[in-house]
């Protein structure tokens, strides 16, 4: 995005302020599917950025859908269910009775443990329709089956004329950064698919696979993962299996991150010891890069208007929160750092503007807006004030 954007923006909506460029993730998609090709599937996490979800169902295959708040998104923003793929590692019996009677076997649904199989069966049983699943196996963690179990799973469905085991998720983690990773998974779900095939004489059609894409948000902190060569990998070993089924590929931050930008004001500066300190009115309650810890990393940063031919000095940049640990970035070269200056934070689109401690303080809410060449600038969500949300509501202990 372009600084005169930047800049645009900050003064018709102030800040603090998230910005999605519609065009950026666009341009992500195409590479994406260039790269791996059109017979790949791509799945959306929406718990990156829901924001983007109306967008990305036009561009995605699938959108994972991992709680109730999430379906309600999907459902008011009349998503084709067709599109939904149902997960989350507690799913419970009233929540998954609400999606199927809601939208029955139109959607695709994740499968985390016996119970929620249970569940599953007890909904078709009475209703005789049939469900799409996809036990999850685990890699090692909470979240899905062991072997064994998902095997005890075809057992379960053949109780019903209903159910149908359509394919195979796993997702094993994030921040994968070398390609290595990728084939050591799918060499590993190619045996575990041609063992389902050959001894346990099951066949799935589908795959749901979760590769944990890096993304390189600090200087110096590359990711092979994310390189077009390292995408092309990932492409490769999936050509490379043994088993012929259809993949999809959920991508997580990958496929979001480059959108987006976290603009937040200077509004003081000073000087304790040897160190400077810039003061904005954001902080890491807003903006949260994985693995950053106290600011110890330098993020992809720059600051508007400011002039790039002044002389750079070494400045600690700390949000507003009344906690040591609101660092955003330490010791980083800026130019012309002065009150009324914003700070434009890049690769915010995934997870950065959601997973932030958003209550502490009853600080308010940035606002959040989109762009694109052809949709123009678009105001998602005004600043919206929090302090509602931490405090007794008394009209519920009011009479009727």
């Amino acid at each position: 995005m372009r600084r005169e954007q930047l800049e645009y923006a900050a003064a018709r909506y102030g800040t603090p302020l998230y910005i999605f460029d519609m065009d950026i993730l666009n341009s992500q998609i195409d590479r994406l599917r260039k790269i791996l090709g059109e017979e790949t599937g791509l799945c959306y996490a929406m718990k990156a950025n829901p924001f983007l979800t109306r967008e990305m169902a036009d561009r995605a295959d699938r959108i994972e859908v991992c709680s109730m708040g999430e379906f309600e998104i999907c459902r008011k923003l009349e998503i084709p269910p067709e599109k939904l793929f149902i997960s989350g590692v507690m799913k419970k019996k009233e929540d998954i009775f609400r999606i199927l009677d809601t939208y029955g076997e139109r959607c695709r649904y994740t499968v985390e443990s016996v119970k929620q199989m249970h569940y599953f069966l007890e909904w078709s049983d009475a209703h005789m329709k049939e469900i799409r699943l996809y036990p999850r196996l685990t890699n090692g963690s909470q979240f899905g089956m062991d072997e064994d179990t998902v095997r005890s799973m075809f057992g379960i469905v053949n109780m019903s004329p209903y159910l149908k085991i359509e394919g195979i998720h796993f997702f094993s983690g994030t921040q994968k950064r070398h390609v290595r990773q990728f084939r050591q998974e799918l060499e590993m779900l190619d045996r575990f698919l041609l063992k389902m095939r050959n001894e346990w004489k099951v066949e799935v059609a589908q795959l749901e696979y979760g590769p944990g894409t890096a993304v390189p948000y600090f200087r110096g902190k590359e990711a092979q993962t994310y390189t077009d060569e390292g995408l092309e990998s990932l492409g490769e070993a999936v050509r490379s299996m043994a088993w012929k089924g259809h993949i999809t590929i959920e991508l997580g931050r990958a496929i979001a991150a480059e959108c987006g930008y976290y603009l937040t004001e200077i509004k003081d500066v000073k000087k304790n010891g040897d160190i400077q300190y810039c003061i904005v009115d954001g902080g890491n309650h807003h903006m949260n890069y994985d693995g950053q810890i106290r600011g110890m990393y330098e993020p992809r940063i720059q600051i508007i208007p400011g002039d790039s031919g002044v002389r750079k000095k070494r400045w600690t940049v700390c949000g507003a929160l009344c906690t040591m640990n609101d660092v955003l970035c330490s010791n980083v070269e800026l130019p012309d750092v002065r009150t009324g200056r914003v700070l434009v934070f890049e690769r915010t689109g995934a997870y950065s503007a959601m997973e932030g401690m958003s209550l502490f303080l009853s600080h308010s809410l940035p606002a959040v807006v989109s762009y694109g060449r052809e949709s123009g600038w678009r105001l998602l969500r005004e600043h919206m004030p929090t302090y509602m949300w931490n405090m007794p509501d008394d009209s519920l202990n009011k009479a009727d």
